[in-house]
């Protein structure tokens, strides 16, 4: 059966999600998204991506501040939608639009909650070196993802990057959220009330985090690299210019924190070291390490700070 239906999303990841629900049938009377803001050296408004997929299928996009404004509650009620679904939107719905929905407003969340409720849910999993996540379709509430869950698909981490978990998250939520609706316009939805044992917060990445650390262990330079990748990136000093490091090994080695310890990149650790293998200088496109090493020969026994 099929619903009418609002979308809320903003980044890439949202996406694939609103695609899937247009394949499915399913109306969508009306798409939610961030306003344009400035990118770039130049500075251009740029819409966001789910704003531009959705202008390219023709459907009507809207881009409020906030939803906060009676007008803005009364203009969303007005679409007699079955349901909102809501997937990185980055604003808050106040109770007027999560009543307005015939059916209820439903949400996207990359974690297993309760674990990871907030705004960072992937890359704090990865950076606090979680093994598995995974993908949950939730009723939205007035608290921080508190509202039940209607459907999970898991996933594992391994040694993936937080890009890597994303994209594959993003298909899996896709496909899960179309099954969601389709169990909730059949009346067969059931809805599991979270529990509070185990909750953690996911805030946002500060950029005091982003900057390695190699006095800490090989494992915790590893997920934060992995968790901050490829944005907003993990970064250190060489030369005392700024080098992004979007991908790193782990070898069997040491040496003094922050040491280049041989001629393929690899550095020390507080314990252990890590090879890396994909960096960024500023201003560059990304380099593996031998292609970066000849345009910027470090030598063995430097440190990077």
């Amino acid at each position: 059966m099929a619903l009418r239906l609002a979308f809320m999303g903003t980044p890439e990841f949202s996406v694939p999600v609103l695609a899937a629900l247009l394949d499915a049938g399913h109306q969508v009377a009306a798409v939610y998204s961030q306003p344009a803001r400035p990118k770039g050296r130049g500075l251009t408004e740029n819409p966001s991506p789910v704003a531009e997929f959705a202008a390219a299928r023709g459907l009507q996009v809207r881009t409020p501040i906030t939803l906060r404004k009676p007008e803005a509650a009364s203009e969303f009620a007005a679409l007699n939608v079955d349901a909102a679904i809501v997937v990185a939107y980055g604003l808050l719905l106040p109770k007027a639009v999560l009543d307005a929905p015939r059916l209820g407003c439903f949400n996207l969340h990359g974690s297993l909650l309760p674990r990871w409720r907030g705004a960072a849910p992937i890359q704090r999993a990865i950076m606090a070196g979680d093994m598995e996540t995974g993908v949950m379709v939730m009723r939205l509430d007035e608290g921080l993802d508190t509202g039940p869950v209607l459907a999970a698909e898991r996933l594992s981490i391994g040694r993936k990057t937080c890009g890597e978990v994303e994209a594959e998250m993003s298909r899996l939520g896709a496909r899960l959220m179309v099954r969601t609706l389709a169990a909730l316009a059949a009346g067969e939805a059931v809805e599991t009330v979270q529990t509070e044992a185990g909750a953690t917060y996911a805030k946002k990445i500060d950029k005091s985090e982003t900057h390695i650390d190699w006095s800490k262990s090989v494992a915790e330079i590893d997920a934060l690299i992995r968790g901050l990748s490829p944005m907003p990136g993990a970064w250190c000093l060489a030369r005392g210019e700024r080098l992004k490091v979007l991908y790193a090994e782990p070898v069997a080695d040491a040496g003094a924190p922050g040491e280049l310890l041989d001629d393929r990149l690899t550095v020390a650790c507080g314990q252990g070291a890590l090879r890396l293998t994909q960096v960024q200088r500023a201003g560059r496109g990304v380099a593996k390490a031998a292609d970066f090493l000849r345009g910027f020969p470090l030598q063995v026994g430097e440190r990077l700070s």
